[in-house]
């Protein structure tokens, strides 16, 4: 799925406009754990998140997401918007929760890319 069209989907507002949003998304994985994000989640997808420190950004770029959307209206630390920057990483904040906006990306098409941990 296009990005363009989650951020659509998720009522969101871009917050780098300079960054290519034309780019594919092939799943998305939601989180305010990193080290779940670390452990559990697979590349080229959409990271939601109420994180807005500059942690998340790094963790997104190790773990090779293409975009990171905050949920619940939030607007992310100077930092981290510098980071995104640098990184080509995508900011969007969406009004949804993260219940809420995982449910409309998910029923919209865009599969769960959250991976099950050992048990």
């Amino acid at each position: 799925m296009n990005l363009t069209k989650i951020i659509k989907l998720a009522d969101g507002r871009l917050l780098t406009p300079e960054i290519d949003v034309n780019v594919e998304i092939n799943g998305g994985y939601g989180a305010d754990l990193m080290s779940d994000v670390l452990a559990f989640s697979q590349p080229d997808s959409v990271l939601l998140t109420g994180l807005t420190n500059p942690q998340v950004v790094r963790t997104a770029q190790m773990a090779e997401f293409r975009a990171i959307i905050f949920v619940r209206g939030k607007q992310p630390q100077i930092e981290t918007l510098i980071i995104a920057k640098q990184e080509g990483i995508p900011l969007i904040s969406s009004p949804y929760g993260m219940f809420e906006l995982c449910g409309r990306l998910h029923k919209a098409g865009l599969p769960s890319f959250e991976s099950n941990g050992p048990d």
